[in-house]
């Protein structure tokens, strides 16, 4: 999974409910738990029984407890402030936009996040393949930073890389995700966006021409 649709996805779980309100798919363990399982590259690859990041758990086998959602939702708020940051001078996503944290905190937080579990790079060429680099935890690490860890070197990735410069906050009627513009003239995350936003600018000069 590429480091853009994992920090994409993170950002995400924060969504319109259908109802007029916000959801929020990490609302509990067991939404963090599927939420994750549904990603099996998450963590990279699988390391060997034998290395020193044999403990790091496969996406399949792990589950969230109450310590590691609240660190994948402290994450998150960091994450959607530097969304934020990202798309001005236009206006956030406006599930949060009056109680975004500041920049220099969302950084830290970021960073102290990616920073938990150290990691060494490692290169594997298998016979008939080209060669491939990942990275993988040292013996250093903690299993419960491993998820927030593999999360924020992905927004790092996404932010730091050229995506960065395609990232909209979607303004039609009720929604409040972001998204990747993908061609120049894409105004919404989605086609049933756009129709929303046309049917409310119809009703708005409709009003606006009969007093």
């Amino acid at each position: 999974m590429s480091d853009t649709r994992l920090a994409l996805d993170l950002a995400l779980t924060v969504r319109h409910d259908g109802r007029g309100g916000v959801a929020d798919d990490l609302g509990t363990p067991e939404g963090l738990t599927a939420w994750v399982r549904e990603r099996p590259g998450l963590f990279g690859p699988v390391p060997a029984a034998d290395s020193a990041s044999a403990d790091f758990p496969a996406v399949d086998a792990w589950e969230a407890d109450e310590e590691s959602l609240a660190a994948v939702r402290s994450l998150r708020a960091a994450v959607r402030a530097l969304f934020a940051h990202a798309v001005r001078p236009d206006e956030p996503s406006p599930a949060d936009a009056r109680h975004l944290m500041p920049v220099p905190e969302a950084l830290d937080r970021l960073n102290a996040a990616a920073a938990a579990v150290p990691t060494v790079p490692r290169l594997d060429w298998p016979d008939e393949g080209d060669p491939l680099a990942s990275h993988h935890p040292t013996g250093a690490a903690r299993r419960k930073d491993a998820l927030p860890a593999a999360l924020a070197r992905a927004v790092i990735g996404f932010l730091a890389g050229p995506d960065r410069a395609a990232l909209r906050a979607c303004h039609a009627p009720r929604c409040v995700r972001y998204f990747i513009k993908e061609h120049p003239r894409q105004e919404w995350c989605k086609p049933s966006c756009g129709n929303r936003a046309r049917v409310a600018r119809h009703h708005e000069r409709h009003r606006s021409s009969h007093p």
